[in-house]
Protein backbone atom coordinates (compact mmCIF):
# COMPACT_ATOMS: atom_id res chain seq x y z
CA UNK A 1 0.00 0.00 0.00
CA UNK A 2 1.50 3.70 -0.82
CA UNK A 3 2.61 5.50 2.14
CA UNK A 4 0.35 7.84 1.21
CA UNK A 5 -2.98 5.69 1.39
CA UNK A 6 -1.43 4.43 4.51
CA UNK A 7 -0.79 8.39 6.56
CA UNK A 8 -4.62 9.09 5.60
CA UNK A 9 -6.25 5.40 7.64
CA UNK A 10 -3.79 7.23 10.39
CA UNK A 11 -5.55 10.85 9.88
CA UNK A 12 -8.41 10.56 12.58
CA UNK A 13 -5.77 8.96 15.19
CA UNK A 14 -3.42 11.77 14.99
CA UNK A 15 -6.05 14.30 14.45
CA UNK A 16 -7.52 12.46 18.13
CA UNK A 17 -4.02 13.04 19.25
CA UNK A 18 -3.20 16.87 18.36
CA UNK A 19 -6.35 17.57 19.64
CA UNK A 20 -6.48 15.54 23.07
CA UNK A 21 -2.84 17.11 23.95
CA UNK A 22 -2.95 20.77 22.58
CA UNK A 23 -6.84 21.85 23.23
CA UNK A 24 -8.93 22.85 25.98
CA UNK A 25 -11.01 25.59 26.62
CA UNK A 26 -8.09 28.53 26.71
CA UNK A 27 -6.28 26.77 23.71
CA UNK A 28 -8.35 26.53 20.44
CA UNK A 29 -7.14 25.41 17.26
CA UNK A 30 -8.53 26.18 13.99
CA UNK A 31 -9.48 24.18 10.64
CA UNK A 32 -6.16 25.79 9.18
CA UNK A 33 -3.86 25.07 12.60
CA UNK A 34 -4.98 21.29 12.47
CA UNK A 35 -3.90 21.15 8.96
CA UNK A 36 -0.44 22.45 9.76
CA UNK A 37 -0.25 19.96 12.54
CA UNK A 38 -1.07 17.14 10.25
CA UNK A 39 1.59 18.20 8.18
CA UNK A 40 3.68 17.71 11.15
CA UNK A 41 3.04 13.89 10.72
CA UNK A 42 3.23 13.87 7.28
CA UNK A 43 -0.47 13.50 6.61
CA UNK A 44 -2.11 15.80 3.80
CA UNK A 45 -5.57 17.59 4.71
CA UNK A 46 -7.99 20.28 3.27
CA UNK A 47 -10.01 22.66 5.26
CA UNK A 48 -13.78 21.19 3.71
CA UNK A 49 -12.57 17.30 5.19
CA UNK A 50 -11.48 18.76 8.71
CA UNK A 51 -15.28 19.38 9.85
CA UNK A 52 -16.23 15.67 8.32
CA UNK A 53 -13.05 14.32 10.70
CA UNK A 54 -13.76 16.01 13.85
CA UNK A 55 -17.37 14.94 13.55
CA UNK A 56 -16.30 11.43 13.05
CA UNK A 57 -14.40 12.03 16.32
CA UNK A 58 -17.45 13.87 17.96
CA UNK A 59 -19.70 10.37 17.06
CA UNK A 60 -16.73 7.90 18.79
CA UNK A 61 -17.17 10.19 21.98
CA UNK A 62 -14.68 12.46 21.67
CA UNK A 63 -15.95 15.59 23.85
CA UNK A 64 -14.86 18.00 20.96
CA UNK A 65 -16.31 21.44 20.86
CA UNK A 66 -17.17 23.73 17.63
CA UNK A 67 -16.86 27.11 18.04
CA UNK A 68 -17.69 29.81 15.37
CA UNK A 69 -14.50 32.39 15.49
CA UNK A 70 -14.69 34.89 12.68
CA UNK A 71 -15.20 33.22 9.54
CA UNK A 72 -13.95 30.19 10.44
CA UNK A 73 -14.42 27.41 13.14
CA UNK A 74 -12.23 26.44 15.85
CA UNK A 75 -11.85 23.09 18.06
CA UNK A 76 -11.31 22.31 21.59
CA UNK A 77 -11.44 19.15 23.57
CA UNK A 78 -14.15 19.94 26.24
CA UNK A 79 -14.11 16.78 28.72
CA UNK A 80 -11.35 14.19 29.43
CA UNK A 81 -11.38 11.10 31.64
CA UNK A 82 -10.38 13.08 34.76
CA UNK A 83 -11.29 16.71 35.29
CA UNK A 84 -8.36 18.68 35.86
CA UNK A 85 -8.93 19.77 39.54
CA UNK A 86 -8.96 15.59 39.95
CA UNK A 87 -5.53 15.45 38.35
CA UNK A 88 -4.47 18.41 40.44
CA UNK A 89 -5.41 16.28 43.81
CA UNK A 90 -3.28 12.87 42.24
CA UNK A 91 -0.28 15.09 41.19
CA UNK A 92 -0.22 16.70 44.33
CA UNK A 93 -0.85 13.10 46.23
CA UNK A 94 1.97 11.58 44.32
CA UNK A 95 4.36 14.38 44.98
CA UNK A 96 3.89 14.28 48.50
CA UNK A 97 3.82 10.40 48.89
CA UNK A 98 6.48 9.53 51.57
CA UNK A 99 7.00 6.41 49.86
CA UNK A 100 7.52 6.83 46.49
CA UNK A 101 11.53 8.72 45.34
CA UNK A 102 11.56 11.68 43.96
CA UNK A 103 12.23 9.99 40.64
CA UNK A 104 9.01 7.99 40.85
CA UNK A 105 7.14 10.98 41.96
CA UNK A 106 8.26 12.84 38.44
CA UNK A 107 7.60 9.89 36.50
CA UNK A 108 4.03 9.48 37.91
CA UNK A 109 3.01 13.01 37.71
CA UNK A 110 4.41 13.53 33.77
CA UNK A 111 2.44 10.38 32.99
CA UNK A 112 -0.67 12.06 34.69
CA UNK A 113 0.21 15.18 32.03
CA UNK A 114 -0.52 12.85 29.26
CA UNK A 115 -4.62 12.69 30.76
CA UNK A 116 -4.85 16.37 30.09
CA UNK A 117 -3.24 18.94 27.27
CA UNK A 118 -0.29 20.34 27.31
CA UNK A 119 -0.65 23.53 28.25
CA UNK A 120 -2.56 21.86 31.31
CA UNK A 121 -0.01 19.79 31.98
CA UNK A 122 2.90 22.12 33.04
CA UNK A 123 0.72 22.53 36.42
CA UNK A 124 0.50 19.48 37.99
CA UNK A 125 4.30 19.76 37.81
CA UNK A 126 3.94 22.83 40.30
CA UNK A 127 6.01 22.83 44.05
CA UNK A 128 3.89 20.63 46.57
CA UNK A 129 5.63 21.49 50.48
CA UNK A 130 5.56 18.22 52.01
CA UNK A 131 6.59 19.89 55.79
CA UNK A 132 9.51 17.66 57.66
CA UNK A 133 8.75 14.38 55.65
CA UNK A 134 11.34 12.63 53.47
CA UNK A 135 10.83 11.13 50.49
CA UNK A 136 12.10 7.14 50.13
CA UNK A 137 15.24 5.64 49.32
CA UNK A 138 13.44 2.39 47.62
CA UNK A 139 13.30 2.75 44.38
CA UNK A 140 12.08 -0.98 44.14
CA UNK A 141 8.90 -0.79 46.17
CA UNK A 142 6.88 -0.50 43.09
CA UNK A 143 8.33 -4.00 42.07
CA UNK A 144 7.13 -5.27 45.60
CA UNK A 145 3.67 -4.25 45.89
CA UNK A 146 3.37 -5.89 42.23
CA UNK A 147 5.11 -8.78 43.55
CA UNK A 148 2.69 -8.69 47.05
CA UNK A 149 -0.24 -8.40 45.37
CA UNK A 150 0.57 -11.17 42.93
CA UNK A 151 1.20 -13.19 45.69
CA UNK A 152 -1.79 -12.52 48.16
CA UNK A 153 -3.84 -13.22 44.50
CA UNK A 154 -2.37 -16.39 43.75
CA UNK A 155 -2.23 -17.55 47.44
CA UNK A 156 1.41 -18.22 47.71
CA UNK A 157 4.25 -17.21 49.85
CA UNK A 158 7.03 -14.38 49.65
CA UNK A 159 10.80 -13.99 50.41
CA UNK A 160 12.68 -11.02 51.26
CA UNK A 161 15.30 -9.43 52.87
CA UNK A 162 14.55 -6.45 55.33
CA UNK A 163 16.68 -3.57 55.90
CA UNK A 164 17.80 -0.95 58.34
CA UNK A 165 20.11 1.98 58.83
CA UNK A 166 23.36 2.08 61.52
CA UNK A 167 24.17 4.84 63.15
CA UNK A 168 26.25 6.35 59.90
CA UNK A 169 22.77 6.18 58.32
CA UNK A 170 24.22 3.74 56.08
CA UNK A 171 21.65 1.18 54.74
CA UNK A 172 22.27 -2.51 55.46
CA UNK A 173 20.18 -5.93 55.80
CA UNK A 174 18.74 -7.09 58.94
CA UNK A 175 20.35 -10.15 60.63
CA UNK A 176 23.15 -10.11 58.09
CA UNK A 177 20.87 -10.84 55.10
CA UNK A 178 18.61 -13.29 55.97
CA UNK A 179 15.90 -14.33 53.83
CA UNK A 180 12.54 -13.69 55.32
CA UNK A 181 9.80 -16.12 54.10
CA UNK A 182 5.74 -15.13 54.86
CA UNK A 183 2.57 -15.60 53.85
CA UNK A 184 1.41 -12.38 52.62
CA UNK A 185 -1.95 -11.43 53.98
CA UNK A 186 -2.54 -7.41 53.48
CA UNK A 187 -1.64 -4.68 52.49
CA UNK A 188 -1.61 -1.16 54.84
CA UNK A 189 -1.36 2.25 53.55
CA UNK A 190 -0.98 4.13 56.84
CA UNK A 191 1.19 7.03 57.64
CA UNK A 192 2.45 7.62 54.64
CA UNK A 193 3.46 4.46 54.25
CA UNK A 194 3.06 0.60 53.13
CA UNK A 195 2.73 -2.30 55.29
CA UNK A 196 2.44 -5.60 55.12
CA UNK A 197 0.59 -7.91 57.43
CA UNK A 198 1.82 -11.68 57.21
CA UNK A 199 2.41 -14.88 58.83
CA UNK A 200 6.58 -15.19 58.97
CA UNK A 201 7.59 -18.75 59.65
CA UNK A 202 10.82 -17.11 60.97
CA UNK A 203 8.79 -15.84 64.56
CA UNK A 204 6.17 -18.45 63.95
CA UNK A 205 3.16 -15.71 64.44
CA UNK A 206 1.45 -12.83 62.41
CA UNK A 207 3.47 -10.01 61.90
CA UNK A 208 4.05 -6.79 59.83
CA UNK A 209 6.71 -5.16 58.01
CA UNK A 210 7.41 -1.96 55.89
CA UNK A 211 7.38 -2.30 52.01
CA UNK A 212 9.70 0.19 51.65
CA UNK A 213 12.56 -1.31 53.88
CA UNK A 214 11.98 -4.84 52.19
CA UNK A 215 14.30 -5.97 49.65
CA UNK A 216 14.54 -8.30 47.15
CA UNK A 217 10.80 -9.79 47.37
CA UNK A 218 10.34 -12.77 45.31
CA UNK A 219 6.79 -14.71 44.92
CA UNK A 220 7.36 -18.57 45.98
CA UNK A 221 5.85 -22.17 44.54
CA UNK A 222 4.81 -22.56 48.26
CA UNK A 223 1.31 -22.04 48.70
CA UNK A 224 0.82 -19.40 51.95
CA UNK A 225 -0.29 -20.92 55.67
CA UNK A 226 -3.99 -21.29 55.86
CA UNK A 227 -4.63 -18.95 59.52
CA UNK A 228 -6.82 -20.26 62.53
CA UNK A 229 -9.43 -18.19 63.74
CA UNK A 230 -7.62 -16.85 66.24
CA UNK A 231 -4.25 -15.98 63.75
CA UNK A 232 -6.79 -14.65 61.63
CA UNK A 233 -8.44 -12.23 63.97
CA UNK A 234 -4.60 -11.33 65.13
CA UNK A 235 -3.49 -10.68 61.66
CA UNK A 236 -6.19 -8.91 61.04
CA UNK A 237 -5.48 -6.53 64.41
CA UNK A 238 -2.61 -5.83 62.66
CA UNK A 239 -3.86 -3.51 60.19
CA UNK A 240 -4.86 -0.75 62.59
CA UNK A 241 -1.80 1.32 64.42
CA UNK A 242 -1.83 1.03 67.70
CA UNK A 243 -1.64 -3.33 67.01
CA UNK A 244 1.57 -2.71 65.27
CA UNK A 245 4.02 -3.42 68.40
CA UNK A 246 1.30 -6.19 69.83
CA UNK A 247 -0.19 -5.31 73.26
CA UNK A 248 -2.66 -6.51 74.97
CA UNK A 249 -6.79 -5.45 73.82
CA UNK A 250 -8.82 -3.12 76.08
CA UNK A 251 -12.01 -1.57 75.91
CA UNK A 252 -10.52 1.71 77.30
CA UNK A 253 -12.55 5.03 78.69
CA UNK A 254 -11.08 8.28 77.69
CA UNK A 255 -11.54 11.86 79.40
CA UNK A 256 -11.12 14.73 76.91
CA UNK A 257 -10.72 17.99 76.08
CA UNK A 258 -13.93 19.19 73.85
CA UNK A 259 -10.78 20.47 71.69
CA UNK A 260 -9.85 17.21 70.87
CA UNK A 261 -12.82 15.59 69.04
CA UNK A 262 -11.55 16.52 65.34
CA UNK A 263 -8.43 14.18 67.05
CA UNK A 264 -10.58 11.18 67.49
CA UNK A 265 -13.01 11.79 63.79
CA UNK A 266 -9.91 11.50 61.93
CA UNK A 267 -8.44 8.77 63.62
CA UNK A 268 -11.93 6.68 64.54
CA UNK A 269 -14.52 8.08 61.75
CA UNK A 270 -17.88 8.78 63.70
CA UNK A 271 -17.65 5.01 65.10
CA UNK A 272 -17.38 6.20 68.52
CA UNK A 273 -19.73 7.86 70.75
CA UNK A 274 -18.81 10.78 73.17
CA UNK A 275 -20.24 11.54 76.37
CA UNK A 276 -20.11 15.77 77.74
CA UNK A 277 -19.69 15.60 81.33
CA UNK A 278 -18.43 18.87 81.85
CA UNK A 279 -18.11 22.35 79.92
CA UNK A 280 -14.90 21.63 77.63
CA UNK A 281 -14.51 17.40 78.52
CA UNK A 282 -16.23 14.11 77.44
CA UNK A 283 -15.66 10.52 77.83
CA UNK A 284 -15.24 8.28 75.02
CA UNK A 285 -14.76 4.64 74.95
CA UNK A 286 -12.46 2.98 72.62
CA UNK A 287 -10.97 -0.30 71.95
CA UNK A 288 -7.39 -0.53 71.45
CA UNK A 289 -4.57 -2.79 71.83
CA UNK A 290 -2.23 -0.98 74.90
CA UNK A 291 0.93 -0.30 73.22
CA UNK A 292 4.02 1.74 72.68
CA UNK A 293 2.08 3.48 70.03
CA UNK A 294 -0.96 3.89 71.71
CA UNK A 295 0.96 5.46 74.59
CA UNK A 296 2.55 7.63 72.10
CA UNK A 297 -0.47 8.62 70.77
CA UNK A 298 -2.25 9.77 73.87
CA UNK A 299 0.86 11.34 75.80
CA UNK A 300 1.01 13.69 72.82
CA UNK A 301 -2.15 15.41 74.28
CA UNK A 302 -0.49 15.84 77.75
CA UNK A 303 -3.46 16.95 80.42
CA UNK A 304 -5.83 17.22 77.26
CA UNK A 305 -6.56 13.37 77.56
CA UNK A 306 -5.99 11.03 80.38
CA UNK A 307 -7.41 7.50 81.24
CA UNK A 308 -10.38 6.70 83.04
CA UNK A 309 -11.01 2.93 82.79
CA UNK A 310 -10.33 -0.04 83.27
CA UNK A 311 -8.12 0.47 86.51
CA UNK A 312 -5.29 -2.02 85.23
CA UNK A 313 -4.77 0.53 82.24
CA UNK A 314 -4.63 3.42 84.71
CA UNK A 315 -2.15 1.67 86.47
CA UNK A 316 -0.12 1.26 83.22
CA UNK A 317 -0.05 4.55 82.16
CA UNK A 318 1.76 5.53 85.65
CA UNK A 319 4.12 2.96 84.91
CA UNK A 320 4.79 4.18 81.82
CA UNK A 321 5.03 7.51 82.49
CA UNK A 322 7.12 6.37 85.50
CA UNK A 323 9.54 5.02 83.29
CA UNK A 324 9.88 7.65 80.70
CA UNK A 325 10.70 10.10 83.04
CA UNK A 326 13.25 7.80 84.86
CA UNK A 327 15.16 8.52 82.13
CA UNK A 328 15.17 13.05 82.93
Amino acid sequence: MPEGRTKQKQKLIYLQKILLEQTDEEHMLSGPELIDRLALYGISAERKTIYDDVAALIETGLDVVVERKGHSNVYYVASRLFQDEELFVLADAVASSKFLTQKKSAELIKKLGQLTSVNNAKHLRRTVYVGSRVKAYNEKIYYSTNAIHEAINSNREISFKYTEYDLSKNKRFRHGGETYTVSPYYLIWENDCYYLVCYCNKHDKPARYRVDRMDEVTVRDTKRRELSMDEESFAKSLRATYNMYGGTEASVVLEMSNKLINVLIDRYGDSFHANPISGDRFTVRLDVQISPTFWGWLFQFGSDARVLAPEWVVDEAKRTLAKISEGY
